[in-house]
């Protein structure tokens, strides 16, 4: 993958039945708090999947670059980062980097 960006770091979680609404709050304060101010975080989104029945929620978050995403995330950038208490809210997870610097098309209309 190439450093250039903007990078999308994509986190999608598969929650545990009956948490979607916990895990979303927790999305909103704690994984918010990871990325806000951090150099390099050009912003952040979270939501449940439309029309899915499975429980799948994303924190998707927009850096500047790779490197931007190294420096916040370590060593172990390339794997998912759950902060304190939310493994008791999900099944499973996963993260993947998308160069978006490009490949965007629009109609107009």
């Amino acid at each position: 993958m190439s450093a250039a960006g903007p990078i999308l770091r994509l986190f999608e979680v598969r929650v545990r039945e009956g948490y979607d609404k916990e895990l979303l709050g927790k999305f909103a304060s704690t994984s918010a708090a990871v990325v806000r101010d951090e150099p390099g975080n050009l912003g952040y989104f979270l939501r449940k999947v439309v029309l899915s029945d499975d429980g799948v929620v994303v924190f998707a978050s927009l850096w500047a670059d790779l490197n931007a995403i190294q420096e916040r995330f370590g060593e172990n950038w390339q794997s998912p980062y759950l902060p304190p208490g939310y493994e008791r809210l999900i099944d499973e997870c996963s993260v993947r980097h998308i160069d978006v610097s490009s490949g965007w098309h629009f109609r107009r209309e």
